[in-house]
């Protein structure tokens, strides 16, 4: 179905002022996403590239509402960056295909689970003590450093920590001071 080129005409009449930029694009957007959407095959991002057309046009409304088909000048910069991201995509295609396939990513340990469950659980200071100094392995004093604060306040943040996790996980899980 071809739209007629009336609106275009009539948006010419007065062209220049925003009124007249809406008007075009609430008349506009959709016929030309849908094209795009055929081409790209993706919704999204034919939105995104609809989108990006008519902005291009707003800043240049002035010139483009003058020219005899205003909408054949975003339709074409819509299709122009269609097939850029088309490019963009089958050039990352390539690359991916000739990366090794990843390898086997272990499930979740229920341990671990729990662990991350029981971590959420505590204050975010504490949180974040326990998580620095247990799992990474950075000392009292570098994160008293770190986070700009004593270190004997990190020293309590890590003691109250641990007595809620103990408290949360049970004695098998007491964490080491």
């Amino acid at each position: 179905m071809r739209p007629e080129p009336g609106p275009a005409v009539r948006l010419r009449a007065v062209a220049g002022g925003r009124g007249e930029f809406d008007a075009f694009y609430l008349a506009w957007y959709g016929r030309i996403t849908a094209q795009v959407y055929a081409y790209l095959g993706d919704r999204g991002d034919a939105e995104d590239v609809t989108q990006e057309a008519f902005v291009r046009a707003w800043q240049r409304w002035g010139d483009v509402s003058a020219y005899e088909d205003p909408v054949s000048w975003v339709r074409r910069v819509a299709w122009n960056l269609a097939t850029s991201r088309l490019r963009r995509m089958t050039t990352a295609a390539k690359v991916m295909r000739r990366q090794p396939p990843p390898g086997v990513v272990p499930g979740m340990n229920p341990d671990h689970v729990l662990l991350v469950a029981a971590l959420r659980k505590l204050p975010e200071r504490q949180r974040r003590v326990i998580v620095m100094h247990h799992i990474a392995d950075v000392p009292v004093a570098d994160i008293a450093h770190e986070l700009g604060v004593p270190t004997g306040t990190v020293a309590a943040w890590l003691h109250r920590g641990r007595a809620r996790l103990a408290e949360d996980l049970g004695p098998r899980w007491e964490v080491p001071s």
